[in-house]
């Protein structure tokens, strides 16, 4: 029997106002002076867009956004971590 060796291409299409973030867990500091912690007990994490559902408005695919640390679904999509939100779950867009 012979196996198939090509590596699997998936992405996720979100729906609606759906976004699709890949989160960043380590801490970072914005040329602004933001800090923004990977500690457990922060309420928000950081991460990227990478995906955004037609009806998301204000988001684009590569911006970098908070968004409250239980929100979403959490996706392991070609063994990378991902976090589907509704748009309305994002805190702010951060620019560094």
């Amino acid at each position: 029997m012979l196996e198939d060796t090509r590596p699997l291409r998936l992405s996720l299409e979100p729906l609606d106002d759906h976004v699709v973030v890949e989160p960043t867990d380590e801490e970072a500091e914005t040329r602004a002076g933001l800090i923004i912690p990977a500690s457990a007990e922060w309420q928000c994490r950081s991460g990227i867009v990478t995906a955004v559902g037609p009806e998301a408005e204000g988001v684009a695919p590569g911006d970098k956004v908070l968004f409250p640390r239980d929100a979403g679904f959490d996706v392991r999509l070609a063994g990378t971590a991902q976090k589907v939100l509704r748009r309305a779950d994002l805190i702010a867009r951060v620019h560094d």
